[in-house]
């Protein structure tokens, strides 16, 4: 999947990554515009890149932790079609005791049409124990971090 640019904004006190994705001829359905089920791969596209971006993916290798998608919630809005340039915002909305949730928004890029949101909800899931682990110590400022630049 191309990436054709990313960036961080902040917007208050919430860091939002942006990364921009073009929509190529295979993202199309029959009705010629991006089927459903591509949003997924869009959207974890740009939860990868910004975490990548970040720095991240090192320390929870090393941690042996992962972030593990548990619920995702999306919003279509307006279809997207061959040749958009699709610009999606990605941030972290709120980080409970146990899961934090990531709020991405999808427009056209350099417009404010909402193609789609999502709420993606996650647990940190530990490797080593094999289940899920509450958010707590150097994890936790971590993910405190994207919410207080």
């Amino acid at each position: 999947m191309p990436r054709i640019e990313t960036q961080l904004h902040t917007e208050g006190k919430h860091m939002t990554h942006e990364t921009n994705i073009k929509v190529r001829g295979y993202h199309l359905d029959l009705y010629g515009h991006v089927n459903n089920a591509r949003y997924l791969e869009f959207l974890e596209e740009a939860r990868w890149t910004f975490f990548e971006e970040r720095g991240d993916l090192p320390w929870f290798l090393q941690s042996g932790l992962a972030l593990v998608v548990v619920n995702i919630n999306i919003d279509y809005r307006y279809p997207a079609t061959m040749g958009d340039a699709l610009a999606i915002a990605t941030s972290v909305k709120t980080i409970g005791s146990r899961s934090a949730v990531m709020h991405q928004r999808v427009t056209l890029a350099g417009t404010d049409k909402v193609v789609a949101e999502a709420d993606v909800t996650f647990v940190v899931f530990d490797a080593k124990q094999n289940k899920a682990v509450t958010l707590e110590g150097q994890l936790k400022e971590l993910l405190q971090s994207m919410l207080d630049q």
